[in-house]
């Protein structure tokens, strides 16, 4: 599997994301979206960091379990209830983001959503990950 990512120049440079992902390989593995439920589907955490790092944390479980690893993620989308508030927290969202799956970064994109599934969540991430 290969990912090459692609930062053009004449592009503003990107922080915490890629502008482009080319991908090879031989699977896909696309992933759910997760928010900060723990193992007994409740939500945990109070602020958008700390919905953020279990909805991290549970979508590397789920990538590990399907045999990836952050690495191989091409594409990640964040679902906010609050973009002002995901902007605000942007460097320690960062942070998070580097300790748990490194700086291997995908193409990525932020959307607003009016609610989540589970009224507490504030976050909530997808992807897709190319494997072997």
């Amino acid at each position: 599997m290969t990912l090459h990512r692609v930062n053009p120049a004449e592009l503003s440079p990107p922080t915490g994301f890629s502008h482009a992902v080319t991908a090879t390989g031989s699977r896909l593995v696309f992933l759910a979206g997760q928010t900060a439920l723990d193992g007994e589907g409740k939500v945990v955490g109070t602020t958008l960091p700390e919905q953020f790092e279990v909805a991290l944390a549970n979508l590397l479980t789920a990538l590990r379990h399907a045999d990836g690893t952050p690495a191989d993620l091409a594409r990640v989308t964040v679902y906010a209830t609050d973009v002002a508030d995901y902007r605000e927290h942007a460097p320690e969202l960062g942070a998070i983001w580097r300790r748990l799956a490194g700086r291997d970064y995908p193409a990525m994109a932020v959307l607003g959503a009016v609610r989540l599934w589970d009224d507490q969540a504030l976050v909530e991430l997808d992807g897709v990950a190319v494997l072997d």
